[in-house]
């Protein structure tokens, strides 16, 4: 700036530090809101920042993506909304779980409805959607993700599958309903216990009775 003189560079300079700044405290200011708004439900709010330019696939702390904090409360049209901005739907947090994993958790069936409409997966590595169906005892949800093609013998990280975990948490409609889809009741878990073994642990008799049924007539 040659023809400027040395105050009113310093103005300038100043001014620009103060954009700078505020700019920036703008940015975080909308990245805590975009969180706030998602775990809200807040979907006006959102849909005001998406259009602002906030990445759909912010995350927070521990890798919640802005869908996953919205399915994780049962928000479904702010769950639209962020899949209408192309967030992504098969995302996991640090512990692995994706916004489809905890909908199904919480037993947010329209939820799930849309993110399976959308394409999430229902199989990967870890704990599945199916997992935490029968854990829960959401029998609906379980007959959804059969439906979708969801691996009845999957393994989670403790080698247990959705029948020992229905078995255990004493959910007989959804350990009936396993079976029916031909869920082997043979296999053990890391701690060498089937299906029909963690059921009586667990004073579930019922179940260990039917399974039993179930693999005599096989």
């Amino acid at each position: 700036m040659p023809n400027v003189s040395p105050i009113l560079r310093k103005v300038l300079a100043a001014t620009g530090a103060l954009l700078i700044t505020s700019a920036a405290a703008a940015q975080g200011g909308s990245y805590e809101a975009s969180l706030s708004a998602a775990r809200l439900g807040d979907t006006r709010a959102l849909a005001t920042l998406l259009q602002r330019g906030i990445d759909p696939n912010t995350v927070d702390a521990q890798g919640n993506t802005l869908l996953i904090l919205a399915a994780r409360d049962g928000h479904a049209q702010t769950v639209e909304t962020l899949l209408s901005h192309r967030a992504g739907v098969d995302a996991r947090n640090l512990n692995g779980e994706s916004a489809l994993m905890l909908a199904v958790l919480r037993d947010h069936g329209r939820v799930v409805d849309q993110l399976l409409k959308a394409g999430a997966a229902v199989d990967h590595d870890g704990w599945t959607p199916l997992h935490y169906a029968a854990f829960e005892g959401h029998t609906a949800l379980v007959d959804k993700l059969l439906a979708r093609g969801a691996r009845v013998d999957a393994r989670n990280p403790a080698q247990a599958t959705a029948l020992m975990l229905a078995a255990r948490n004493g959910h007989i409609a959804v350990v009936r309903r396993l079976l029916e889809q031909g869920a082997d009741s043979t296999l053990r878990n890391d701690r060498g216990l089937t299906a029909a073994e963690w059921a009586l642990s667990n004073g579930n008799t019922d179940i260990a009775d039917l399974i039993a049924r179930q693999h005599a007539t096989r």
